[in-house]
This record gives structure tokens, C-alpha cells and sequence, in this order.
């Protein structure tokens, strides 16, 4: 059965149509085709790892009638090593045309493997080596683990840049004083950089969490229990060999599962993600305002248009695509993490076709992540309209002054602030006549007369440098 190609627009997903470019790092690995790859790797693996341990242990080699003669020929250790390392651009093909013949997606990667032997010389016997003991979840989880590492390489490296670029936006704009709103309201000012700061804290935290995720694979047969190599093998030492086998891909070993592995740690890789992804809806949302609010502006790109109709539109769509983006693969990374670790007894079949859709979700998330970077490379602070709010804003200095008051022991001042400053527009004259009057040390009420929003940031500046 073949594929038919497809142009970009009449793909169904616009992963594969018009984020095609912004997805392209992920789809070598999480494809059907990377699926395929990693799968025959396994499989190729497999089979050297059983002649690597039959020439450590005399039971498993002369248990096995295609180890007997101690060694593998040169040509079938050659063609395995060659396929554990990277399938031939034309293995995908091959391997779906068997699954056309036979139905079963993993028995066909056997059947290409049992093909590339044969035309190595292999014999019956060396041939049965081939998914020896295996039922295919062994042969999945360990291509599934494979595959999300080294998406989470890609995943991490797009993390990496958009840090770099809130970092060097926090360091440039760390003195840049802005009003800081809480519930929609006026409050304690803040500055822009210290603001960026805290999403570049916040993200690497979450890339952090993300790659601390333990990968973890299984090879231990049809219900996890090592039933059939045993009834072939007895004496061997199966659960050594399947350590050694898992380990060797750099994945720890779970001893104890049932036919699938419970994709336990699937789900903390999906929760690690969509948290990175919900951090950042909040951040492109904080952006979209602050451009509606004309604090941010976007500088134009020659020849590009916002609007059919407006002309004078510069729309802030890359947050607004991010936003999306961050929607859909949430709502993917949610359903994953709740559904993979549930299994009727031993297993059932409903987390192949979710799995299937794990690239889904991760590309849509590294799509959302580039353009929250691209519109962050487009972006300037407008000083003068974030200053006039500040210069219309003296009533925050309330939070300091009623502060100051504590700290000299002057009664209710906390009270005497809310009655002068609430409900009512306050402006530098009435701040200065009000610190004028106060029952406090000289010293004091000069420092607090020459404070203004601007500069009233704390250690915002400080802070904004230190990520």
C-alpha cells in the first residue's frame, strides 16, 4: 500500500500543511516513518544483544540453535549493526508494504528484518533469533522511549532559545520602570525587565522538570512475566539480560509491568510539558495586553499586511497563534497523561492509537513556542506611553508611605492612607502636602518626598538581572 504525497495545503493537519516548516525538527522522530525507524532498531538490537550474551553464558548459546556455533557470521553481525545504527532510507516502504500483506505493524518490521538476514546468508536458525521471546509492547515502549528523548532534545533546544531571548529582554529593560496592575487596577510599580524575568524563571524551571523526567522501558514479554523465554530457557538469567538490554539504551529498567509498560512516565513527560505550555499562555496573553495597552509595539515588517480592511493594523498574531497552538496541544498533553497509565488488566489496545498522536501535541507545542520567540524578536517598549501612566499613577506611592509609617510607630497609618488615597485621583502635590505633615523624622519625610512611581521599584532591577 502506498502513501500518496500530498501538497502542503491539502494536508488535514496543519502541522503537516502550513506549520509544516515550524514542525520539520520533530518529524524525523515522531513520524510513523521515525516509528518504523526506531522500531527495526530495536529489533536489530535485540537479536546482537542475544548473541553478545549467548557468548557470556553457555546456557542461553547452546539453548539456542542459532547460537550455537558460538559467534555470529561477520556479514549478519554487519547487517544488524548497520540497521541498529539507521535504517536504509528504503526500510519504511519495505516494512509498510509487509504490514499491507500481514496487518500487524510490528510483526512487519520482523518480517523486513528476516528479509535483510536472509540476503546476508543467515540460516532457519539464525533467523528464529528475531523477536525471540518478544510480544510486540517490547518492542514499542523501548521505540516510543527512544523517540521521546530525542524529541525532548528538540524540545529543550527551542526552550534554550526562547530563555536566551527573555533573558536578554529582562537585562535590557531591567531599569525600565512600568505600573504594575493587580485585578485590573493601578498597583506598586514594577519594571518591564524584572516582569520578562519572571517567565525566564518560570521556564526554566519547567525545562528543567521536563528533562528530569526518568525514561523508563520494559522487556519482559506477553504479560510482563518472562513466561516464554522460561518455558525455553529456565535456567537462564532473563531478568539480568532484559536489565542489561534496557540499560543499554540509556533508559531505566522497569521490572514490573504487565504486557505493556503503564506509561507512567509518558504521562509526567506530558504534565512537564503542558505546564511549560500554560506558563506561556499566560505570558502571550500578558503580552497581547500590554500591547493593546501601547506599553509594547511591534516594529512592521515591510510588505506584510494586518488587516484586509485597516491598513494601519500591526496585529500581535504570533502571541495570538502561540495561544492557540499552547490550546490544542494542552488539550492533547491532558488527555495523554490521564488516559496512557490506565490499561484493562494486562492491557488493551486503546493507547496505541494515542500514542500515535504524541508528535500531534509536541509539534504543536514546539510551533506555539517559535512564535512566542519570533514575536519577542519583533517587539519594543514604548518608554514614553508606559511613563505617562506612571506619572499619573502618585497614589501607589500610598503602599510606601503608610509602610514608612509603620516603621516609625505612627498609629493607623495603614487607615490615615486609605482614607486619603481611596476612590479619589491623587497627584504630586497632594502626595508632597500629605508626607509634608507627617509625625516622623525629618530624614524620613525627605526620602519619602523625593520618591515617585519611576522610582519606586524596589529591587526590581536587581532582580530582573539575576535569572
Amino acid at each position: 500500500m502506498q502513501t500518496p504525497s500530498l501538497h502542503t495545503f491539502e494536508a488535514l493537519s496543519p502541522i503537516d500543511g502550513r506549520y509544516a516548516a515550524a514542525a520539520q525538527a520533530l518529524r524525523p522522530v515522531l513520524s510513523e516513518a521515525g516509528l518504523i525507524r526506531e522500531r527495526i532498531a530495536v529489533e536489530a538490537r535485540w537479536f546482537l544483544a542475544l548473541a553478545d550474551e549467548g557468548s557470556r553464558d553457555q546456557q542461553l548459546a547452546s539453548g539456542l540453535l542459532g547460537l550455537r556455533d558460538a559467534s555470529l557470521p561477520a556479514a549478519m553481525r554487519c547487517c544488524q549493526e548497520l540497521l541498529a545504527g539507521g535504517a536504509p532510507a528504503n526500510a519504511v516502504a519495505a516494512v509498510k508494504a509487509h504490514e499491507a500483506r500481514v496487518n500487524h505493524d510490528v510483526k512487519a518490521i520482523e518480517y523486513y528484518l528476516r528479509d535483510q538476514l536472509t540476503a546476508a546468508g543467515a540460516s532457519p536458525a539464525v533467523l528464529e533469533l528475531l523477536h525471540f521471546g518478544c510480544t510486540s509492547e517490547d518492542i514499542n515502549n523501548l521505540a516510543y522511549a527512544s523517540m521521546l528523548r530525542s524529541a525532548r532534545r528538540v524540545l529543550v533546544a527551542a526552550l534554550d532559545a526562547l530563555q536566551d531571548s527573555l533573558r536578554a529582554l529582562a537585562d535590557t529593560h531591567a531599569e525600565l520602570a512600568m505600573l504594575a496592575r493587580t485585578h485590573g487596577q493601578a498597583a506598586s510599580p514594577t519594571t518591564l525587565g524584572k516582569e520578562i524575568a519572571n517567565v525566564a524563571v518560570r521556564i526554566a524551571r519547567g525545562s528543567q522538570r521536563l528533562q528530569q523526567v526518568s525514561i523508563r522501558g520494559k522487556f519482559n514479554g506477553a504479560v510482563g512475566n518472562f513466561n516464554a523465554h522460561v518455558a525455553a530457557l529456565p535456567q537462564v538469567d532473563w531478568l539480568g539480560i532484559s536489565a542489561r538490554f534496557v540499560q543499554s539504551f540509556g533508559l531505566e529498567h522497569n521490572t514490573h509491568t504487565t504486557q505493556i509498560e503503564p506509561h507512567d512516565w509518558i504521562a509526567e513527560y506530558c504534565d512537564a510539558v503542558a505546564a511549560i505550555n500554560v506558563i506561556l499562555i499566560d505570558f502571550a496573553r500578558d503580552v497581547w495586553s500590554y500591547i493593546s495597552l501601547g506599553y509594547l509595539r511591534q516594529r512592521p515588517v515591510s510588505g506584510e499586511v494586518g488587516s484586509s480592511t485597516m491598513p494601519h493594523k500591526i496585529n500581535p498574531i504570533d502571541f495570538e497563534n502561540a495561544e492557540g497552538n499552547l490550546g490544542i496541544a494542552n488539550a492533547l498533553l491532558r488527555h495523554f497523561a490521564d488516559k496512557l497509565p490506565v490499561s484493562r488488566w494486562q492491557r488493551d489496545l486503546t493507547d496505541s492509537t494515542v500514542l500515535r498522536n504524541l508528535g500531534v501535541a509536541l509539534a504543536h507545542s514546539l510551533i506555539a513556542w517559535r512564535a512566542v520567540s519570533r514575536g519577542l524578536s519583533k517587539i519594543d517598549p514604548d518608554a514614553q506611553r508606559i511613563a505617562e501612566d506612571l506619572h499619573q499613577a502618585w497614589d501607589v506611592l500610598g503602599e510606601a508611605v503608610q509602610t514608612v509609617m509603620r516603621a516609625q510607630g505612627v498609629p493607623n497609618g495603614y487607615e490615615q492612607l486609605k482614607a486619603f488615597t481611596r476612590g479619589r485621583p491623587i497627584d504630586q502635590a497632594m502626595i508632597a502636602a500629605f508626607i509634608a505633615q507627617l509625625p516622623i523624622a525629618a530624614s524620613q519625610r525627605e526620602r519619602l518626598a523625593a520618591l515617585t512611581p519611576t522610582t519606586y521599584v524596589g529591587l526590581a532591577a536587581r532582580l530582573a538581572t539575576h535569572t
